[in-house]
């Protein structure tokens, strides 16, 4: 069954999507952080929850980007956000079984950058992400206590395959466990499954590296005063950090100057 999405953005606060639900479906966590009205360009990240647009990195200098911090204006029907170094326009629009987000970079032929449709989801122990089976999957040093194997020493990442790289499975939400994991998955779609309820996520960009990025943090994170919060990105890039892409790991503004892409979300699973 097919369910309208309603969205709600704060585009004074970094354009963050603070609610995405479906009929009584609440699907994005949030939490508590008054700091957030606050910050300014260059300030460390203040983890709200939502959907952040982390744009040109994800984890690395600045953490989570360069547009989560700024405000974003209204522009006939995009939303736009201006940095030094690109502009980031996005139009969403309802759809008959969800939602579009069209996506619009201006920069410099050649600017490299990493994208991320960062959605934490509220999600019960029961979920599960359905991926297609054997995706190539990158597995990040936090992973490290829980591999089959010892870390490979200097190395950014590990590979292996979904939904069990390296012998850590990572298709289900549950039971916390104080664990906390970041992997990024050679797809452009997938399915959450939660109960009855579904989210389908996909993402469609020409000539771009296209991934499903996974923040699975049951309890580990951060060591001080952890929490539970569960992410599903879709992401242009196969890696969290701008700085740690080889080729092909970042997207590229072509000679246009603009690159384009589109994220679409469904209520319905497109993942069989």
């Amino acid at each position: 069954m097919t369910v309208p999405l309603d969205i709600v953005i704060d585009r004074a606060h970094g354009g963050r999507w603070t609610s995405l639900r479906a009929g009584d479906r609440e699907w994005l966590w949030r939490r508590d952080a008054p700091e957030r009205d606050k910050v300014f360009p260059g300030d460390a990240f203040v983890d709200a929850g939502g959907l952040e647009e982390c744009v040109p990195t994800v984890r690395g200098d600045p953490d989570h980007g360069d547009a989560w911090s700024r405000p974003w204006t209204r522009e006939g029907e995009a939303d736009v956000v201006r940095c030094d170094r690109f502009t980031l326009a996005r139009t969403v629009r309802a759809t008959t079984d969800g939602a579009e987000a069209d996506y619009l970079l201006t920069a410099d032929a050649g600017f490299r950058f990493v994208w991320a449709a960062h959605a934490l989801l509220d999600l019960s122990d029961q979920a599960g992400l359905h991926l297609r089976e054997g995706a190539r999957t990158r597995l990040f040093p936090e992973a490290a206590p829980q591999l089959d194997g010892a870390w490979p020493e200097g190395d950014p990442w590990v590979e292996g395959d979904w939904p069990a790289p390296r012998g850590v499975r990572l298709d289900r939400f549950g039971p916390d466990d104080g664990t906390a994991v970041g992997a990024v998955v050679d797809a452009s779609h997938c399915c959450v499954h939660d109960r009855d309820d579904r989210l389908a996520l996909a993402l469609e960009a020409d000539g771009q590296p296209l991934s499903i990025a996974l923040w699975r943090n049951l309890g580990g994170f951060p060591a001080q005063d952890p929490y539970r919060s569960t992410g599903v990105e879709p992401m242009l890039g196969r890696v969290f950090d701008l700085t740690e892409a080889g080729p092909g790991d970042a997207a590229r503004v072509p000679a246009s100057g603009e690159a384009r892409w589109r994220l679409t979300l469904t209520t319905h699973c497109r993942c069989a």
